[in-house]
């Protein structure tokens, strides 16, 4: 399968290379395992904002600022798909299409959760002499694996968000 992901995109050209990643990111994000009776069923939205973002170079020429506007759908399960604005880490407008799954570790309190969070998808927005600045970026298109830790009190979120090996994000928001 890595062999595959690896070789095939190289021998697309570029639109066909984008849908290519968009269908493996969709068929991957869909295990036959979690297409339960719940797995389609919608349970909240949760709207997010960036609070912080630190890189772990030492790096002036990075953007701290992100801007970040999220939204997700999440069903009874667990499972979410969502999509984020923001800016990259040199001022670029980017885009995150994804999906995921929460894991609970933690409850203190009926209201109170914590918990670890794991997304995958595409990035979009890396361009021009920043192109290469993230792996697999040839068609303008990157895979991404965002782990997060985070924390719910009633209807107010936030996570910890660990970006490759370049830095941390803080967000927060709120389910609808």
């Amino acid at each position: 399968m890595i062999s595959l992901f690896l070789s095939l995109p190289a021998a697309l050209s570029g639109r066909s290379a984008q849908r290519w990643l968009l269908a493996l990111l969709l068929g991957g994000a869909l295990p036959s395992a979690a297409l339960g009776s719940d797995f389609f069923r919608y349970d909240h939205t949760f709207v997010q904002t960036s609070l912080m973002t630190r890189h772990f170079s030492g790096s002036s020429g990075y953007d701290e600022d992100q801007n970040l506007i999220g939204v997700e759908l999440h069903n009874p399960t667990r499972w979410l798909a969502g999509t984020a604005w923001l800016k990259n880490s040199f001022s670029q407008p980017l885009w995150y299409f994804y999906a995921g799954r929460e894991f609970p570790f933690w409850q203190p309190a009926p209201k109170v959760e914590f918990r670890a969070k794991l997304t995958a998808g595409a990035l979009r927005g890396y361009k021009g002499s920043k192109k290469h600045k993230i792996p697999f970026n040839h068609y303008g298109i990157a895979p991404a694996i965002l782990p997060a830790v985070g924390v719910r009190w009633g209807r107010v979120e936030s996570d910890l968000l660990l970006f490759g090996g370049a830095g941390v994000m803080l967000n927060a928001g709120i389910r609808i």
